[in-house]
């Protein structure tokens, strides 16, 4: 018999099971993919370590969640400063002194507020002309917050894209801030910490996991009668709707197509992330995986590169479930079956996929922490 049940080798279930097993607690893990580490896997592609299931970048302001994984296995200096291509020409992001004078040739702090400022004036009175009092979608709440050469030009096909459909037809709480620096910081992240582990995140999951019983090609749901009475307790960090039978209805998610192509030269695009904002191009942005782990003349080391186009696409079952649909449908939705989780006596729910929310690896990674230190 088990102390632990955990369902899922992702970032929660492999933080749990650590230190669980340091605790001396016996632990099972099960993962139904056929390799650990959930979407956090990355493969050996030539030599690149490709982020499988989408780029991930580590990033926190928590020094004891930074030291904690920094304990398991060194992280490098990796900082994430995404680049926006918008029809050929190209910005800095985020909202900074460089993406301004990109937009508009300022390179003063105050030339950059005043074109700000005079485009969200412009918004308002076009509102208020309307009759309305409050943003009634995206469109208006992003025009209000940056104006509208920003937002034509590095907001609304992005975003288009990512959710399928008009700016106009998405709930403006959606993009209730933007970031707008009036300095030449490109930056992407405003916290103390980030990086990447060195020698990718297979590491990570590895060095958590070490000494831990796990078995990947196996599903809870094929015999979950079997699996909920081999441990006192199960952590599940699965759908929380498909573990209590879809009984309320299936929350709706966003999914990505990654479409991967193997490059017989050094360096594609000399950065990690390039975004496309555009609403004609039909890939959201791409990632070059070498450039998260690989800097400066290295990068000319190993002669091949890897990149993928990522799709932003409508989920359906049998696809990857990746970003919450957080309007009040889904939300309402989700309280119902975590209603149902909260009277459970053995089972922990974390994560993505049982909390319904997206995450951030830092979050997750604390919330793991936290869920383990209210064990009895």
């Amino acid at each position: 018999m088990y102390d632990y049940l955990i369902v899922g080798s992702g970032l929660f279930g492999a933080t749990f099971a650590h230190l669980a097993h340091k605790a001396g607690k016996r632990c099972l893990v099960i993962e139904k993919r056929p390799q650990l580490g959930g979407n956090v896997y990355c493969e050996d592609v030539e030599g690149i370590h490709v982020h499988k299931y989408g780029a991930h970048i580590f990033h926190t302001n928590n020094k004891e969640i930074w030291d904690f994984v920094n304990s398991i296995v060194p992280f490098n200096r990796y900082t994430n400063c995404p680049v926006a291509n918008y029809k050929g020409k190209l910005f800095n992001l985020p909202f900074n002194m460089n993406t301004f004078y990109q937009m508009w040739g300022v390179t003063t702090p105050e030339e950059a507020t005043a074109r700000i400022d005079g485009q969200k004036a412009e918004a308002l009175a076009s509102m208020q002309a309307a009759g309305v009092k409050e943003p009634r979608n995206l469109e208006e709440q992003a025009l209000l917050l940056v104006g509208r050469d920003i937002y034509e030009k590095l907001i609304k096909g992005y975003t288009e894209k990512q959710w399928g459909r008009p700016c106009t037809e998405l709930p403006a709480f959606i993009i209730k801030r933007l970031p707008v620096r009036l300095v030449f910081d490109n930056n992407y992240f405003n916290d103390a910490y980030q990086g990447i582990p060195i020698g990718g995140y297979n590491k990570l999951i590895d060095g958590l996991l070490e000494g831990v019983e796990c078995r990947v090609d196996t599903d809870f749901f094929a015999d979950r009668a079997h699996w909920m009475s081999v441990a006192d307790k199960v952590v599940f960090t699965g759908p929380i709707d498909a573990f209590y039978d879809y009984r309320f209805g299936q929350l709706e998610w966003r999914t990505v197509r990654f479409e991967q192509e193997v490059l017989d030269k050094a360096n594609y695009q000399g950065n990690a992330v390039v975004n496309y904002t555009d609403r004609e191009t039909p890939y959201t942005r791409i990632i070059e995986h070498k450039h998260f782990e690989t800097f400066g003349a290295a990068v000319y080391d190993n002669p091949h590169t890897v990149i993928f186009r990522e799709y932003s696409t409508e989920w359906k079952p049998g696809m990857e479930p990746f970003y919450t649909v957080n309007d009040e449908k889904n939300n309402q939705l989700y309280l119902k079956y975590k209603a149902l989780a909260d009277q459970e006596y053995r089972v922990i729910f974390g994560g993505r996929l049982a909390e319904y929310k997206y995450y951030d690896m830092a979050p997750v990674v604390e919330r793991a922490v936290n869920a383990f230190r209210t064990q009895k």
